[in-house]
């Protein structure tokens, strides 16, 4: 029995209504994926104002690891709110704060002492373990890579790569922050193996702190162990190995931007599990929380105890209900088995989109878990990137009932974040819609344009 369930046009009657109201009352900076309005979720399907079903393959951007409203996560919400919503934890102390504190201590990777201090979003608690970092080394710089993300925040925005959408008309940005390329295997210089790419990259890392900083002067290197909008790219397990032995040699704290790939995203609780290297700090959010307002920096004490007191908070930062939330979320992804359904997750996209090589411009299709992408490129010999293609094909899908985003430093990526437990024949569904999408917007830009 299919899962989607259309019984209007799309958008529907109702949610084109709440796009005028949008429109007219909303800054119109403000993007908007799917022409949709969302009136009920639950697990990885979403119903419109119009009584449209659809699958959910965005989940709000990786937030839903554990999928929409889960019962657990709900109960935890409602309960918490009954009880206390909001003290502040910079007026007061209650027992949600430390507990997912304690847990986050645990669950991250690395065998020495912990601490965690929560904010909002993503780009918060990256700005705070920068700060963090820079007041334990005593140190300013910040070296960051090509195609990251780290958060819309001045200082984030000046990590954060893709400068002409997140970037143009807002600077001057901060200061004493280095890009450094990026390795790529899709992407590896012409004439240059993937690996003799990840050797360069490496390679340069060092070189950089001749050519760009000195040591002395290096604070942090803050890296997505999955690149996140950059297009669902896995960092090189020996480039993350060559991060940290830099950051040991030079004394610099390794900071493992996890917002997107971490909280289970990936099949196991952390992406740079993977590689099995240990960040110093690692900075989650999205899934913790599942759609709730939390972000964690975690890592070594000594770090997280660095700055003076009062120079780290947050007015709403780990509010009880977000905190139960998060609680809840990692008592799920703990759950025997939960996580090593993103295997299942990726098995199926790649069992999907591989055979359609040549019949379709596909470039690549790559990513852990349930963080998968296929980038689309106009000739798989050049490379060069269609992201025309993707645009076309993203309201084609919606249509035929799938929830979708774009990703990709040239926005030539369809990426796929399904929750975990989604199951096998809900996810072929929906991925057959994205495919027929792609199909006809393909056939159509391929066709002439009569005379």
């Amino acid at each position: 029995m299919p899962h989607i369930h259309l019984q209007t046009e799309i958008p529907g009657p109702q949610s084109v209504v709440l796009q005028k109201r949008r429109a007219a009352a909303v800054s119109s900076a403000l993007a908007q994926a799917n022409p949709v309005a969302v009136r009920t979720a639950r697990g990885s399907l979403v119903t419109d104002v119009d009584g449209n079903t659809f699958i959910d393959l965005a989940g709000g951007i990786g937030m839903m690891a554990v999928g929409h409203n889960h019962p657990k996560v709900v109960e935890a919400v409602q309960a918490q709110a009954a009880e206390l919503i909001h003290p502040c934890a910079l007026v007061t102390n209650f027992g949600a704060y430390p507990a997912l504190a304690e847990r986050l201590n645990t669950l991250t990777p690395g065998d020495f002492p912990k601490k965690t201090l929560l904010a909002n979003g993503g780009a918060e608690a990256v700005e705070n373990a920068v700060k963090l970092a820079r007041a334990y080394t005593g140190r300013a710089g910040v070296i960051v890579f090509e195609g990251a993300y780290h958060g819309r925040t001045n200082l984030t925005m000046s990590m954060t790569s893709k400068y002409g959408l997140f970037k143009k008309g807002f600077g001057p940005f901060a200061g004493e922050v280095y890009r450094l390329p990026f390795p790529n295997p899709y992407r590896a210089p012409e004439g240059m193996t993937p690996e003799a790419w990840v050797d360069w990259c490496c390679w340069n890392l060092d070189n950089a702190l001749t050519a760009h900083i000195d040591a002395s002067a290096l604070a942090c290197i803050v890296v997505e162990p999955v690149q996140g909008e950059g297009g669902f790219i896995p960092t090189p397990a020996k480039f993350l190995q060559k991060i940290r032995e830099v950051c040991d040699r030079t004394g610099a704290v390794m900071v493992a931007d996890e917002i997107q790939s971490g909280s289970g995203r990936t099949g196991r609780l952390y992406a740079i599990e993977h590689a099995a290297v240990v960040p110093d700090l690692l900075v989650s959010a999205k899934s913790l929380g599942a759609g709730m307002p939390i972000s964690a920096v975690t890592g070594r004490a000594e770090i997280m105890d660095a700055p003076h007191l009062g120079g780290v908070g947050s007015t709403y930062g780990g509010s009880p209900v977000a905190c139960a939330a998060a609680l809840a979320v990692l008592d799920v992804l703990t759950e025997p088995g939960f996580l090593e359904q993103g295997q299942t997750v990726e098995r199926v996209v790649r069992e999907v989109w591989e055979p359609l090589r040549g019949e379709l411009p596909i470039g690549d299709v790559r990513g852990i878990g349930a963080m998968m992408a296929v980038e689309f490129v106009r000739d798989p010999g050049t490379r060069e990137p269609w992201p025309e293609l993707v645009a076309a094909s993203v309201p084609l899908a919606v249509k035929r009932g799938v929830l979708l985003i774009r990703a990709g430093l040239y926005s030539n990526c369809i990426r796929f974040l399904p929750a975990l437990d989604i199951p096998e024949d809900m996810l072929r569904e929906g991925l057959q819609a994205v495919v027929e999408g792609v199909r006809e917007a393909y056939r159509t830009m391929r066709e002439p344009v009569p005379a």
